[in-house]
């Protein structure tokens, strides 16, 4: 069934179609049908429903998860059950997801993806709430629990290559950013991938687009035929930033939590880009578990990066950093500055001490089990607006544990910026408020303000209108 239409209620062409799923989706049990067709609370399909439409609405120029929605009121998505497998029935689809009939096989393949993952976190979930138990039958600790369950998800995406040698480069930067910018992390993909070095990114445009792009075209030159751009992202994200048609490895984690630590359970170097409170927050997770006295001698290439007209924001996040978390965690990370074959080289040499490092200690390659993350960066943070008031922004705790608050609170500004629960709290409540000590409030609201100033909090062209409040 194939049916052409224009949505009356939004007078936008859509398009309605019955497919069957494409990529790595395995046969779904009716127990895991009826939970992904279930409206309920304990169901998805909410989730579902707004996780495709941004996948089928790739390209389109929005951070508004919200404002998709309301351009396709009509959108539906249903799972049906048949004696071979699934298929799924799509209703009033962006009809720009389709060429000459048919649904453009990437985004079939990242639908599917979200399909597979959300129906599979629901048993890996349940498995974590209840712990677990290892080899010897001894019971995991909560958190080793977490990180085994984060394992399962990402084992049954297939993104384990275990006869690979490292050679994947997380690279982290905003949705907002310039052209030049833009233009830039392209250039320091490119480099990389005249080395083979496969890319992950948060799979949105921005910084999380170009370094693909880049690869992709260093790639064929190199005749590499084996590329992997990887993108990891989470319901409230993916709504707001569709993912870029390059990725070729979707994976949806459950919650923010667990997406940066799959990031940096996968992950053999960190390449991070200009961006905003979205990059604050995954800069600050990376050093507050780098900071932990288990991880300092474990080998991690971290290089903050960007043009000549970017060194501006890095001296703000490097003064931000060294005023709140000091001088060790400063010395966790490089800055490189308008150099893309500078940072490439960084990086090979970096993944290659890695590499010996995982020799030596008999550790995968695929997965760094060796990585110690604290609770408080596994523990999901639900910014309401109580929350946020009860954040602890304070010296009278470890370096580690005002990283995790400073986190969280950079967590919850991204929600009320671009998650439709965290904008809809804001409307019905008013901004976020932040409390802290006067040293640290100077230093937020300078960094957070700089933002502001730079246009980073928002797609170019929109007004910003803070969701929070500092006092």
């Amino acid at each position: 069934m194939h049916n052409s239409a224009v949505d009356t209620n939004s007078s936008v062409e859509t398009f309605s179609t019955i497919i069957s799923p494409e990529g790595s989706l395995e046969v779904l049990s009716q127990m895991e049908v009826q939970y992904l067709r279930d409206s309920s609370t304990q169901g998805v399909h909410d989730v579902l429903r707004q996780c495709a439409l941004a996948i089928l609405n790739a390209g389109a120029v929005t951070d508004d998860a919200r404002s998709v929605l309301e351009r396709y009121p009509g959108f539906d998505i249903e799972v049906l059950q048949e004696d071979r497998g699934v298929r799924l029935k799509i209703d009033n689809a962006p009809a720009h997801a389709f060429v000459d009939g048919k649904m453009i096989r990437g985004i079939r393949e990242q639908l599917s993806a979200v399909l597979r993952d959300l129906a599979y976190s629901r048993a890996t979930q349940e498995m974590m709430r209840r712990g677990a138990s290892g080899l010897g039958g001894e019971r995991l600790s909560e958190s080793e629990t977490i990180t085994n369950g984060i394992f399962e998800l990402l084992r049954n995406a297939r993104m384990f290559k275990p006869s690979v040698e490292p050679r994947l480069v997380v690279c982290w930067g905003g949705h907002s950013i310039s052209r030049v910018e833009y233009d830039y992390s392209k250039a320091v993909g490119y480099q990389l991938g005249l080395r083979t070095m496969d890319i992950c990114t948060g799979c949105g445009p921005g910084a999380m687009k170009g370094p693909m792009k880049g690869a992709n075209v260093a790639h064929a030159k190199q005749r590499y035929r084996e590329s992997r751009y990887l993108g990891i992202s989470e319901p409230g994200i993916i709504a707001a930033e569709s993912p870029n048609p390059i990725v070729n490895e979707l994976m949806i984690m459950p919650d923010i939590e667990k997406r940066l630590e799959a990031f940096v359970r996968v992950g053999h170097a960190i390449i991070v880009f200009p961006g905003g409170v979205g990059t604050a927050e995954e800069i600050l997770y990376l050093l507050g578990i780098l900071l932990h006295p288990d991880n300092q001698d474990l080998p991690f290439p971290v290089i903050f990066t960007g043009p000549a007209s970017s060194a501006e924001y890095f001296a703000r996040i490097d003064e931000f950093i060294a005023a709140t978390l000091g001088e060790k965690a400063r010395n966790r990370y490089r800055i490189i500055i308008d150099d893309p074959h500078e940072v490439a080289m960084q990086v090979k040499n970096g993944i290659a001490e890695v590499t010996n490092f995982r020799r030596e200690q008999k550790d995968a390659f695929y997965f760094n089990w060796r990585l110690k993350v604290p609770d408080d960066f596994q523990q999901p943070f639900i910014p309401t607006h109580k929350a946020m008031a009860d954040l602890a922004l304070h010296r009278n705790q470890s370096v580690s544990a005002l990283a995790a608050n400073l986190r969280r609170a950079f967590s919850g500004i991204v929600a009320g910026n671009v998650k439709a629960q965290g904008i809809e709290a804001i409307e019905q409540h008013g901004p976020f408020r932040l409390t802290a000590e006067p040293w640290l409030m100077k230093h937020l609201d300078a960094l957070l303000e700089s933002f502001v100033a730079q246009q980073r909090m928002k797609l170019p062209g929109s007004e910003y209108v803070p969701c929070y409040t500092l006092g």
